[in-house]
């Protein structure tokens, strides 16, 4: 049975009994999004341990190009990388997931201060965590549970040179225009004049390529979209049927991105947080976005929010960036 085929694991949900901050904020968020107009749910939930199993099988799968593409940037191009980065620096990176790219940084960069990898799923960042203490022994590891999109608080670096902050994967792209800027913004308020940024983006392509990526052969994406909905209903009390919708993802040539949707097959209705929704037929949750950038479109991007582009590096095809940025 493959990862995409198995079920989601049985969580038995405390919501009605004590329900934790997390799941407050959960829930809140479930319920604005499903009553706007056009109902939606924040990408960031799909992490929950079994979604974060589920994104690092996404990103060994053929037709998903941007890791292996962003890993085979950095390996060509890391020195000249920690060359910009330099030595002594405190490493922040966010929405830390496996790290598999960040070990590629790791064994590179010349006497790091420490290392703090920052993301919403606890279990999967304190496994990860550990297992970069076993392969870095020398390097201090202060993990951080926490929304990179909110205000937290970083353990004390004395003795760091400066900071870079890390952000690979093109998660940049899963923000709106308006939304990536203020999380940039809100990197550059945290950072002092000089401290850098690390961060990779998709690029725009052939559109059969994007679309893909988004939607494999195997299923995994769309188990991946799917168990949002297991989620929903092990952690809020929502009453889904998770067979009534189906994965739907497609390229928005307007806005140039990938959207994901989760498509009612018929008139339903749910219930959550003692309200019912009601669905019509084709009518969908948006999911995620994944914008698609060019080099000039970054570029003003990241100086509207305060930082400055240093250096540029992509792959043969073009397919992706890794940019390094300095805080002005």
């Amino acid at each position: 049975m493959s990862i995409a085929d198995s079920p989601s694991p049985a969580v038995v949900s405390n919501c009605a009994i004590a329900p934790t901050p997390e799941q407050q904020e959960f829930l809140s968020d479930v319920m604005q999004g499903l009553s706007a107009d056009r109902k939606s749910i924040p990408s960031k939930y799909f992490y929950d341990q079994r979604g974060s199993q589920l994104f690092d099988a996404i990103c060994e799968l053929p037709e998903y190009y941007p890791t292996r593409t962003e890993a085979s940037i950095m390996r060509r191009d890391i020195d000249a990388m920690v060359r910009h980065i330099g030595q002594g620096v405190r490493l922040v990176e966010y929405g830390s997931g496996s790290s598999v790219k960040t070990r590629i940084l790791l064994r590179h960069l010349i006497e790091p201060h420490d290392y703090v990898p920052v993301d919403i799923s606890e279990e999967h960042l304190h496994a990860t965590a550990d297992d970069l203490r076993g392969e870095f022994q020398s390097l201090a590891i202060h993990p951080v549970v926490a929304d990179f999109t909110q205000p937290f608080d970083l353990p004390s670096d004395r003795g760091a040179t400066r900071r870079c902050y890390y952000f690979p994967g093109s998660t940049i792209g899963n923000f709106d225009a308006d939304d990536a800027e203020a999380l940039l913004s809100k990197m550059a308020d945290e950072a002092e004049q000089g401290d850098g940024l690390l961060i990779g983006f998709d690029l725009q392509k052939d559109v059969a390529v994007l679309e893909a990526a988004y939607d494999d052969a195997q299923g995994v994406t769309a188990a991946f979209n799917i168990n949002l909905l297991h989620r929903m209903n092990q952690e809020l009390d929502a009453d889904f049927d998770i067979d009534a919708f189906e994965h739907r993802s497609f390229y928005n040539r307007r806005h140039h991105r990938i959207e994901m949707h989760l498509v009612s097959g018929g008139k339903q209705k749910v219930s959550i947080g003692g309200k019912t929704f009601r669905f019509d037929e084709g009518e969908s949750i948006l999911t995620e976005y994944s914008h698609k950038y060019t080099r000039e479109g970054f570029t003003a991007l990241a100086a509207r929010s305060e930082w400055k582009s240093e250096a540029f590096w992509t792959d043969d095809q073009s397919y992706f960036a890794v940019m390094y940025l300095t805080r002005v």
